[in-house]
């Protein structure tokens, strides 16, 4: 009970306030976009698939497969449309404040964008330290997003979650408005569930 009631403030908190303090410098490098069409894909893969295997160079050096992760951890997908923009400022960050909520559910975490290295080296710098994967989704451009059905038209993709258990199967998806953070307590509700 006590766990469920920090579980709760921290989501409150979270949903309450940006994930972190942004600087004047840092600021004054978000590009606004305005409003966005909130979905533009067709979703080509289904809760109960097995998720389509990848490859992707991570900011960190390293080349990340989903492979890595079978029969170890539960994965959660967590695709941003582009750098530099505000949510997608704000939104990776924010799982910083719940990284021990992840490691209690056997979850590991990549975030996936579509662009470069370079850039993705950059704008994670500029928002300080996070503890998962940062991964380019860059060449073939989108080919992940696109396997999966989340690439927009104008070559970024979706704000989605997708959640694969230790199997591989794909238990969650989520495309969400992309003008918009997806609830942090949907994604802890739905690992709880892989852990019961």
């Amino acid at each position: 009970m006590k766990r469920k009631m920090v579980c709760a403030l921290l989501m409150m908190v979270l949903l309450a306030t940006p994930a972190f303090a942004l600087s004047d410098a840092y600021k004054g490098n978000i590009y606004e976009v305005g409003k966005l069409k909130p979905v533009d894909s067709v979703l080509k893969v289904k809760v109960g698939e097995i998720a389509p295997g990848f490859t992707l160079p991570a900011v960190s050096g390293r080349k990340v497969s989903l492979a890595d992760y079978r029969g170890k951890k539960n994965v959660v997908l967590s695709f941003v449309p582009a750098a530099w923009t505000p949510v997608c400022s704000d939104q990776w960050p924010g799982y910083n404040i719940v990284q021990e909520l992840f490691e209690e559910n056997d979850a590991v975490l990549l975030g996936i964008s579509v662009d470069n290295i370079p850039t993705l080296y950059s704008w994670t710098n500029q928002m300080g330290h996070l503890w998962f994967e940062v991964l380019s989704d860059f060449w073939p451009h989108g080919a992940v997003a696109s396997r999966l059905g989340i690439l927009r038209s104008n070559g970024t993709a979706e704000r989605a979650i997708i959640i694969i258990d230790k199997k591989g199967i794909i238990r969650y998806i989520d495309v969400h408005d992309i003008n918009t953070r997806p609830p942090l307590e949907s994604i802890i509700l739905q690992l709880e569930k892989l852990r019961k």
